[in-house]
Order: structure tokens, then C-alpha cells, then sequence
């Protein structure tokens, strides 16, 4: 709707009208009259308003475009059948790369979940790296091969899983397959991981579900919810629309040659994510395999919480701002879909972080909207808060309804705000390093 504005200027009063586009003056809305009379006195006012009108239209629309990308894959995860798939032909020959660090509680049951699913001529490699307990011992009991790393200057798994890949140089396989020392293998899951590695000569990678116990909290349930969405229904969405997927950290199998061929001897916090993009840019970007299962349990320390949160989503929103815009320019300038699709998969920020922009942008936009009655940033952000809802919904409706009930999904919102501090520290004292997050049983 279109308001003229009536300003006197100059020393003889002579009129102009001002015509102000989707704009109408506060005095017809229910604000005090001062105002009005400031902005109809000052055309300055006016101009700012509008622009500030673009400024959160346009912020809206940056906070939009990881929604939508939420939306789509959950929307392809939800609506695209999918029949079990089958790779038959000659089994290659595997070794089983298994990195641990002070995991004698655990590494017994590992091993023994994932020796039955090896021929005679596959590997199990355990890394012992930095130990001051009995892992080495426990696993070469299990049956494992077992070789001990000590350098406390270089700490992570990423010098850990080097190597690990060094030490097979001397009898390299065809496919590696990388296994968390707390994680529980399904049967058949390293059968398919490996025959799909090597019919696609590319990186696989299964499906990695962590669990909170039968008595965790609200918290810990909304956790669960969202790692479900993460590691489950987005990447489904993508599979079922032939893109590729982000690595997870465990459940991977590599070619040797590509795998020899990366950089893994660094400490970076998500190690998983910058090898899935470094494959990526080398053209060959991981696939998602949803017949492959790999568990594992949340801590329920609140230190072993807090620390693994604290590293995962610093390591997330580290990556995004370091890594999203050069692959974004990356994929446009080398026509890749695949990278492309990848990009915007990594675009998408942690789901509590994304709720709270959203509910801010709205919030924002509709007081805005109150003092000025511009629509265009209130349109854009209710956009994303209803996509955003959508897709909570609808990988509920599918994937989560065992998981979480309705009632306490609706209190997720208490959970975001949880997270604020996590988000908060990331702005002014970000986690750089790698550090293990401590287990139930223990407290290294």
C-alpha cells in the first residue's frame, strides 16, 4: 500500500510529496504519538526503517536457505521407497581399523561384535594410542592385532588412524574399514560396507545411531532425537536422491588407495567431517549405506556430555566457517552437484542452534513488524519457522516416535536454550583441540 508523506522545505514552503512503498506511518498503528510525529517529520527515519526492513529480510533469507535444505532431505528421506540392496560378488580383502584410548572397559565387547564378521584373510587392527591401561592387552586376547602409539605431543585420532594406515603399508588390503572402540557392529554390517566400498570405488559410510540409556533424562532424549536426525534422516534424504553424505567418524570403509592418500595425521576436533570434505574435493565424496548399522551410548557424565557436545558442535560450526564458502565457490566452478549438494548438507547448523536462530529472526521480525508494519522480514522468518517444523515432524513421524514422545519434543525448545553457553563459548573461548570424551566407567 502506498502513503504519501506531506514535508515542508525550504525558505519559501514549498511542498513534495515522498512516496513511501510498503511502508505505512506509525501513526496508524496503536504506538505513541511522538513517534509518528518523528517519523513523519524526518524522512531520514524512513529511509532507515526501510532499510533495516532489507536488512532483516535479508538475514531471513541467509537463515532460510540451511532450513530448506533441512526441509528437502527430510522430505526425500520420509516420501522416496527404498528396497534393501544387495552387492553380491567376491569378497575384498578388508583389515579393520580400530583406534582406542583408554578403552579397556569396552574394547572386549567391540572386538568380539565385529570377529565373527571376518574371513581368514581380513584384518583387525587396534591402535592403542597413548594408553595408560590394559587396552593393548585386552585386544590382543579379543584375537586383535595390536600396535601402541606413544606421543603425548600429538594427541587425536587422526595421528592415531595415520598410524594405523602406516603400519598396513607393509600388507595393504583392498578396503579399509574404520570402527570406534566403543561401538557395536550389527551382523552383515561389515559385509556391506566393504562390497559397496568397492563396487562404487568410493568411501561408504553406515548408519551411526547413538542411544541414551532407558532412564535418561529430557535432555538426553531431545540428544537422541536430534542425533537421529542427523546421522539418519538427512543423510536417507540424500541417498534416496543419489548425493552423497557427510562421514560420521565410525562405521567407514575407504578404498586403500584413497584412504593411503589422505591427510589424517592431524588434531582437529571433527576429523571425520574435514576427511569427508578433503575426499570430496578430491571427486570422490562418501556414500551413505542404510543397511549397515553401527550403536553406540551416550555418556551419561555431565563432564562426558559437555565435553562431547562442546567438541562436536565447536568442530561443526568451525568447519562451516572455515570450509563452507571456498566449497561453495568450489562446486559452482566446477559444475559438481555432488560437492554442491555436500556444501549445503555442511551449511546446516547443529539442530538447537538452528531452532534458536530461527525463533530469534522471528521474534525479531515480528516486533518490527508491530512498530512499522513491514512484512517482507516477518514473511521470510515465518518461512523458516514453518519448514523448520515441518521437518522436526516429519523425521518424528518416521524416525523418532519410538524414541520421544510428541509432548517432550515440544519442550525441545528448553533444550536449545541449554545450549546457549555451548554456542556462546564458541564465539569467545572455541575448543581447538581434540579431547576424549570421558566414558561412563572411567573419568580419562
Amino acid at each position: 500500500m502506498d502513503r504519501a508523506v506531506r514535508i515542508t522545505r525550504g525558505e519559501e514552503g514549498t511542498e513534495s510529496d515522498v512516496r513511501v512503498r510498503s511502508f505505512t506511518p506509525a501513526r496508524d498503528l496503536a504506538v505513541p504519538l511522538v513517534f509518528s510525529e518523528i517519523l513523519e517529520g524526518y524522512p531520514v527515519r524512513i529511509r532507515l526503517m526501510r532499510f533495516v526492513s532489507i536488512l532483516l529480510g535479508s538475514l531471513a533469507t541467509l537463515l532460510l536457505v540451511p532450513v530448506f535444505v533441512l526441509f528437502v532431505e527430510i522430505l526425500a528421506a520420509v516420501t522416496k521407497r527404498r528396497s534393501r540392496a544387495t552387492y553380491g560378488g567376491k569378497r575384498p580383502r578388508i583389515a579393520v581399523l580400530m583406534p582406542a584410548h583408554n578403552e579397556a572397559s569396552i574394547i572386549t565387547n567391540t572386538l568380539n561384535c565385529i570377529a565373527p564378521q571376518l574371513i581368514e584373510s581380513d584384518r583387525l587392527l587396534v591402535i592403542a594410542d597413548n594408553c595408560v591401561d590394559d587396552t593393548a592387552a585386552l585386544a590382543r586376547l579379543a584375537g586383535a592385532e595390536v600396535v601402541v602409539r606413544s606421543d603425548l605431543a600429538r594427541r587425536g585420532k587422526g595421528y592415531a588412524l595415520d598410524f594405523g594406515v602406516r603400519h598396513l603399508e607393509h600388507d595393504p588390503p583392498e578396503v579399509v574399514v574404520i570402527i570406534d572402540a566403543d561401538c557395536c557392529v550389527a551382523p552383515g554390517s561389515i559385509d556391506q560396507l566393504t562390497q559397496l566400498c568397492i563396487k562404487t570405488a568410493r568411501p561408504v559410510q553406515a548408519l551411526y545411531l547413538m542411544h541414551a540409556r532407558k532412564d535418561a533424562g529430557l535432555k538426553m532424549r531431545i540428544a537422541e532425537f536430534a542425533w537421529i536426525v542427523k546421522n539418519q534422516a538427512r543423510p536417507a534424504g540424500l541417498h534416496r536422491l543419489g548425493l552423497p553424505c557427510q562421514l560420521m567418524g565410525t562405521g567407514m570403509a575407504f578404498p586403500w588407495l584413497s584412504l593411503r592418500a589422505a591427510k589424517l595425521a592431524t588434531g582437529h576436533i571433527v576429523e571425520d567431517l574435514k576427511l569427508g570434505i578433503d575426499l570430496a574435493r578430491a571427486g570422490t565424496p562418501p556414500l551413505f549405506c542404510p543397511d549397515a548399522l553401527v550403536t553406540s551410548e551416550f555418556p551419561t557424565s555431565s563432564d562426558g556430555v559437555q565435553g562431547q557436545r562442546t567438541r562436536w558442535e565447536h568442530g561443526h560450526l568451525g568447519v562451516i566457517v572455515s570450509e563452507v564458502p571456498c566449497l561453495l565457490v568450489s562446486s559452482l566452478t566446477q559444475l559438481s552437484a555432488g560437492l554442491l549438494a555436500l556444501t549445503l548438507d555442511l551449511s546446516v547448523p547443529p539442530l538447537a542452534l538452528l531452532t534458536l536462530l530461527v525463533v530469534v529472526a522471528w521474534c525479531v521480525s515480528a516486533i518490527f513488524y508491530i512498530f512499522t508494519n513491514a512484512i517482507f522480514p516477518l514473511g521470510i522468518a515465518t518461512t523458516a519457522s514453518v519448514l523448520l517444523v515441518l521437518s522436526v515432524l516429519m523425521s518424528w513421524l518416521r524416525y523418532g516416535r519410538q524414541t520421544i514422545s510428541l509432548g517432550s519434543l515440544a519442550l525441545a525448545i528448553v533444550y536449545a536454550l541449554w545450549k546457549i553457553p555451548v554456542y556462546a563459548k564458541f564465539l569467545v573461548a572455541r575448543q581447538m583441540n581434540w579431547v576424549r570424551s570421558k566414558r561412563n566407567e572411567d573419568g580419562s
